[in-house]
This record gives structure tokens, sequence and C-alpha cells, in this order.
């Protein structure tokens, strides 16, 4: 079992832990000194005992926030879940849209229109080559 050395509130402690589980300590131990840093920061000099109380105290503060939070989201989720499987297995039912159409008189005198804009492109630019 590998002893690892960790420093919290610039005291240094020496550990046990599992064989490949030497970063996630290191992780958890810089966790645990930010927190004891700062009380230390904040209060002073402490006995350690009080200071890791405090420190863990704090992490486990955070970490219900962000328990709360996790589950907020998950039932979030599942309520999404289960609107978006209502929805899936019971489709609305599709609209009737009605477009409106064009009265084939109005398209008659569009054609009508372009073709004597056309006609009068054409004879300005006679004049313009006379």
């Amino acid at each position: 079992m590998p002893q690892v050395e960790i420093t919290i509130g610039g005291r240094s402690f020496e550990v046990a832990c599992q064989e490949g589980e030497e970063h996630f300590l290191h992780a958890a131990a810089a966790m645990l000194d930010t927190e004891a840093t700062a009380l230390s920061s904040q209060i002073g000099r402490m006995p350690e005992s009080r200071m890791l109380l405090m420190a863990g105290l704090m992490l486990a503060d955070r970490t219900a926030a962000l328990e709360d939070k996790v589950r907020a989201a998950e039932t979030e989720t599942a309520e999404a879940r289960a609107r978006l499987e209502a929805l899936e297995s019971n489709p609305p039912e599709a609209q009737r849209v009605e477009v409106p159409v064009v009265p084939a008189e109005v398209t008659d005198t569009l054609a009508e229109l372009a073709a004597r804009a056309e006609a009068l492109a054409e004879e300005l630019e006679e004049r313009d080559r006379a």
C-alpha cells in the first residue's frame, strides 16, 4: 500500500492509499488544502484538528449544494424525457393549412404587364442604337 505525502493548510501528512489511487488522493488533498488555506488566512493559526474539521465541513457544504443541483437537474431531465415520450407515442394531429391561391386573372395580367415592359425596353434599346 503506497504512502503519499500531502500538504493541507501548510502542514504535511503521510497517508496510505490503494495502488493506483494516488492521483485521486492528491486531488482530494488539494481541495481540502484550498479550504484550509482560506480558513488560515481568515482566522489565523488554529489547532490541526479544528482546521481539518472546518475545511471538511466547508467541502461537505459545497458537496451538498452540488448534490441538490444534480437532483434538480435529474428531475428536470426525467420530466423532459417523459414529455418527449408522451409526444412520440401520441403525436399531435397534423393541422390543415390553407394557402391562398392567386387567381388566374391576376397571373394573366402580370404576364401581360411583363410582356409590355419587355416591348418598351426593346423599343428604347432600338432608339438608343439609332
